[in-house]
């Protein structure tokens, strides 16, 4: 908690005030910085105690802004459990934005999908997740100023807001599918049997992030959304060899809807 407020106390001295939500731009995605009246952006490096994007696509600044009128924060970078970070360290920023005031947590990320009607190039709303990495952001000592020691996550994504999103997609045109997420931990891509293992445990799509902030926004009942921009087919019976720079110009052609979408939702909001 200590960490948390002298974070927080160093932002709100930087004219960070009462923003109304938060926003994880994840690999590829950092253009919806574009659409933001920036106030100001603060580099990670800058914040105590924030850890230090070590990804090349993530640009590691937390913007400060308004969106429709709207205050918002915008993560341009997030943290990955394979860069070595504890999950506790990755869910930091969630923290701090929280006792910032955000109300909402939208999050938004890469991913390849193993659900065959899906295509790369499209949208999925998560609707659930597996989480399948070997840690929990929750371990250790319970803050019970933050949540619960056990936090229900029965509907760890909010019904309100893929309500929403799913109109605005709908009125807009957008192909928007809705499926189950599952996380790994990284950094290679998964085997063709880890794929088929994907699909067998119902799971439309594989990425590396987004539970352990979707974990830690139930913790503190803070309602939460993510959406995946599906980079790459991942269909274990035609799997083919898969380039990182491939995935990223795909995320870059697709964030256009991600962020039309995220954009209108914040207007609702």
């Amino acid at each position: 908690m200590k960490e948390i407020k002298e974070a927080a106390s160093y932002l709100q001295l930087k004219g960070i005030s009462a923003p109304l939500a938060g926003i994880i731009l994840g690999t590829g995605l950092g253009g919806m910085v574009k659409e933001i009246e920036i106030i100001t952006e603060i580099s990670y490096s800058d914040i105590p105690h924030f850890p230090v994007s070590t990804v090349e696509s993530h640009s590691g600044k937390l913007i400060y802004g308004t969106l429709h009128g709207k205050k918002v924060l915008a993560m341009q970078g997030r943290f990955h459990y394979y860069e070595g970070y504890s999950l506790a360290q990755v869910t930091f920023p969630v923290r701090v934005m929280h006792h910032l005031g955000i109300k909402y947590l939208l999050i938004s990320n890469a991913a390849g999908t193993v659900n065959e009607k899906f295509r790369k190039g499209s949208l999925m709303l998560l609707n659930d997740h597996i989480n399948l990495l070997p840690d929990n952001p929750l371990r250790g000592k319970n803050l019970n100023e933050l949540g619960p020691r056990f936090p229900d996550m029965s509907q760890p994504y909010s019904l309100e807001l893929n309500k929403k999103l799913e109109k605005i997609a709908a009125q807009n045109n957008i192909t928007l599918h809705q499926g189950v997420y599952a996380v790994v931990s990284g950094p290679n891509l998964e085997t063709r049997a880890e794929y088929r293992f994907m699909q067998r445990i119902g799971a439309d799509a594989v990425g590396m992030s987004t539970v352990p902030e979707c974990i830690v926004a139930n913790h503190m009942n803070l309602p939460c959304c993510a959406i995946s921009v599906l980079t790459d087919e991942c269909y274990p019976e035609t799997l083919k060899p898969v380039d990182i720079a491939e995935i990223i110009a795909v995320a870059n052609e697709t964030e256009k809807q991600l962020t039309l979408i995220y954009s209108l939702l914040i207007k609702e909001l």
